[in-house]
């Protein structure tokens, strides 16, 4: 018949995951320590054998034997004066109890000495016999006859009635404490597998860390500064988060999560996207400023699939489940294409350009288009160039037709990080008194080279 704690010991491990062996082994090692301080001495090498069927425990002196030490140090050995003192200890001793402060300095030292065993011979004398796992030879026949030298003595020892109910106290908090460190572990060892990837939670509460997602067996943490602006969390809504790293802590793994992360939007395309599952479609490249726009360069590696029709599907199915997922953010989808010239055009979709004239020693491109497509090229508070610069690796320089550049909105940056608030906040009409104001520079050059023309033929 199986006895309770047996009971509880499977049921618990069936439930946690936990292995029955580990739990056993660490409820041995625990009954070991407490036995070790109540009733051990500190030349016993205590191991516990204990009995799930029966809640009983066996302790045991565990040696392994060793040859002899020499003659001399085992007659110090049997007289109880092993390991002998050396020089310095007995000199220590004989000095006089008023010390000057350069010999209690000495005496500190030496006893930081003797902490970290300093020197060679003392090294040599506790690798050469260790009296608590270790017995010599002699002694070890004296116990058991027959025994050599490699082999283990095992030394039953008597268990004092008060152990058992000491012993039982133990197991119960072993087991508990066991339980969670097992969890942890498995917890750490299945969602590290999912580092990097898309992972699906409820929204819980808020902390100080920031929004706490229930992941079913544990709780990730979405910080702050990796929320979308402006997205509500309301507890019990179902969201989509990318896992950016797992870290372990004395508390438990710490799952971090993203909103923010570029990674998401490529986790989203493949989840929703057969072919960018199978990489049918690649996705080349991606731009992201969250919760606003998004730029996707996508290549078919195969003819028959049109990257940019599959990736919006039937009616806009598949881009509006993306684009629901993310809270509303717009999404571009661009074809990638080898020639700078070609994909940088894409990459301002939906402006449509005249010419792109590249500079492929500095990574710079000069973008003409016409004067009802500026300001679509350039976005909104220069969104649409920035990305474009930042999905293509390219410096932009958006070009109106008549020549005109507005230098500060259509220059993108080649960083990959959103402008300054100050580059933020022009303006699409800004961009347009820009352009009048050049073309009447422009206008005035012309009427003065045309007066000086005049006067040349004048004379």
């Amino acid at each position: 018949m199986t006895s309770p704690i047996a009971t509880a010991i499977q049921q618990i491990c069936h439930e946690k995951g936990i292995s029955k062996e580990a739990v056993i082994e660490t409820i041995e090692s625990a009954l070991a320590a407490a036995f070790r301080k109540d009733f051990g001495n500190k030349m016993q090498n205590i191991k516990v054998q204990f009995d799930i069927e029966t809640g009983q425990s066996r302790v045991f002196d565990v040696k392994m034997v060793v040859e002899d030490l020499p003659a001399e140090e085992r007659e110090l050995w049997l007289k109880g004066e092993w390991p002998p003192k050396s020089e310095e200890e007995n000199a220590r001793e004989q000095k006089p109890e008023g010390k000057s402060k350069e010999a209690k300095m000495e005496d500190r030292k030496a006893k930081e000495s003797d902490k970290h065993g300093v020197t060679e011979g003392e090294e040599e004398e506790e690798k050469r016999f260790n009296p608590k796992t270790e017995v010599q030879i002699t002694d070890a026949q004296e116990q058991q006859k027959g025994i050599a030298l490699g082999e283990e003595l095992v030394m039953e020892l008597d268990v004092p009635s008060t152990y058992g109910r000491m012993a039982a106290q133990t197991a119960k908090q072993v087991i508990i404490q066991k339980i969670r460190e097992a969890e942890r572990v498995m917890i750490y060892e299945d969602f590290k597998d999912k580092e990097h990837t898309l992972i699906t939670g409820v929204v819980h509460r808020r902390d100080a860390r920031g929004v706490l997602i229930d992941l079913g067996r544990a709780n990730g943490v979405l910080p702050y500064d990796h929320q979308i602006p402006g997205e509500r969390y309301n507890q019990g809504s179902r969201i989509k988060a990318y896992v950016t790293a797992i870290e372990m802590t004395p508390k438990g793994p710490q799952i971090l999560l993203s909103r923010t992360n570029t990674e998401i939007v490529r986790e989203l395309f493949a989840t929703e996207i057969p072919e960018v599952g199978s990489e049918a479609i690649l996705i080349r490249a991606i731009a992201r400023e969250p919760g606003a726009r998004s730029k996707v360069a996508v290549e078919s590696t195969q003819d028959s699939i049109d990257p940019i029709g599959s990736c919006v599907g039937q009616r806009g199915s598949r881009i509006q489940t993306i684009i629901s997922e993310l809270g509303g953010e717009k999404i571009d989808i661009i074809e990638y294409n080898e020639s700078p010239t070609t994909y940088i055009a894409n990459a301002l979709s939906p402006a449509k350009t005249i010419r792109v004239e590249v500079d492929a020693a500095y990574k710079i491109a000069k973008v003409t288009v016409k004067e009802d497509q500026l300001s679509l090229a350039i976005g909104r508070e220069g969104q649409n160039v920035r990305l474009a610069a930042q999905l293509t690796g390219w410096k932009i320089d958006i070009v109106g037709e008549d020549g005109a550049m507005t230098e500060e909105v259509a220059s993108a940056d080649e960083q990959t990080t959103p402008t300054s608030s100050e580059e933020k906040n022009t303006q699409p009409d800004q961009v347009e008194k820009e352009i009048t104001e050049n073309d009447k520079e422009l206008s005035a050059d012309a009427s003065q080279q045309k007066k000086k023309k005049k006067k040349d033929a004048k004379a």
